[in-house]
């Protein structure tokens, strides 16, 4: 008989999170806490209408308006102590959600507004993973801001961040995706795989599958959020040319389902693709994407989708047996996730 899946089972479930905006996740309270502490004015004045001024569900799907809210939180890490603050309480939560892996991305050049280095955005980050839970793996991933001109200085900075054992695994592409190809960072992106840093890259939000495609073309491993290559299976579920280039190299698509619904990309969770998805053979991971601005947790998306598509146990141990393989450990890092992945599912069952 499947178990019923309840909050409980599900935030005990170990789960595996592949993307997730560090920007996108602060608590409410520190939000107000460090707008207090830099004059930062703020659309709410309190933690609960904080919470739903952020959250955009109820709103028009917009993604311009979804990433104008980033301005706010943006303004309150503009220094290392808000960084390491807010990197320690995200570990902290994800880990109160049954997280047992989790990278977490940021975009570095972001906090350089009021003066901050590069290097010290890092360190700050990494003095929030190590004042956190250690019961939670954690890696950081270094976004490139699309739109910037910064995208080589932030890869220097990344590469000597991970030289300095600050836990910086892989490189990503964020913000605008129309019109900021990644061939717009092509050299910075050849740098980063040169001097073995990983690569996943924001293609298929809200752009379709010729962005994937110009994300494959220049190194992606993983795909974030990946949907819209959706949009080359025909009816009957046959890829076309670019899907088949995904399929072929199994490269795991980054699904945010709840953020999807934000931003446009579909208009209700159970309009979403990720089944199809699944069905055509695609390697589907879960993540939240942006935990303040959407208002979920890990084991919310899973339960979303359980309400909309049926999943049982089996499709979320499934889809977290594909974020174990397509998280950027060394082999035997993996190897030891998988293990204690197998071990939570297997206590979940009576």
């Amino acid at each position: 008989m499947e178990l019923p899946l309840t909050p409980d089972l599900l935030r005990r479930a170990p789960k595996v999170l592949l993307h997730d905006h560090l920007d996108g996740g602060l608590r409410p309270t520190t939000v107000l806490d460090l707008a207090a502490a830099v004059g930062h004015a703020l659309p709410a004045a309190d933690a609960a209408g904080i919470a739903a001024w952020f959250d955009q569900g109820g709103r028009s799907a917009d993604l311009e308006r979804y990433l104008g809210a980033f301005a706010h939180t943006v303004a309150l890490l503009q220094t290392e102590g808000a960084l390491t603050r807010v990197m320690r309480e995200c570990v902290e939560d994800l880990d109160a959600d049954g997280v047992v892996h989790a990278e977490v991305r940021y975009a570095p050049e972001l906090s350089t507004a009021g003066g901050l280095h590069l290097d010290a955005v890092f360190d700050a980050l990494a003095a929030g993973v190590a004042a956190a839970p250690a019961t939670i793996g954690v890696r950081l991933i270094a976004c490139i801001m699309r739109q910037g001109d910064r995208s080589e200085e932030v890869v220097a900075a990344a590469l000597r961040a991970r030289d300095r054992g600050v836990p910086v695994v892989a490189v990503d592409l964020a913000g605008p995706e129309v019109g900021y190809p990644a061939s717009r960072h092509a050299a910075a992106l050849r740098t980063a795989q040169e001097g073995g840093l990983h690569l996943t890259l924001h293609a298929g939000e809200a752009e379709g599958p010729s962005s994937v495609a110009d994300a494959l073309d220049h190194g992606a491993e993983r795909l974030g959020h990946g949907v819209r290559i959706v949009e080359d299976l025909d009816a009957e579920g046959t890829p076309g040319e670019i899907a088949r280039r995904v399929l072929a190299a199994a490269t795991p698509l980054e699904v945010c389902p709840t953020s999807n619904v934000h931003t446009g990309i579909v208009d209700d969770r159970r309009d979403h693709p990720v089944q199809r998805l699944r069905d055509a053979g695609f390697a589907v991971t879960i993540s939240t994407d942006n935990r303040l601005m959407s208002g979920v947790t890990l084991s919310g998306e899973l339960a979303h989708l359980a309400d909309a598509f049926g999943w049982t146990l089996d499709d979320i141990a499934t889809v977290t047996d594909a974020a174990v393989v397509a998280a950027f450990l060394g082999e035997q890092e993996r190897q030891a996730l998988a293990d204690r992945v197998h071990r939570g599912f297997a206590a979940l069952v009576p």
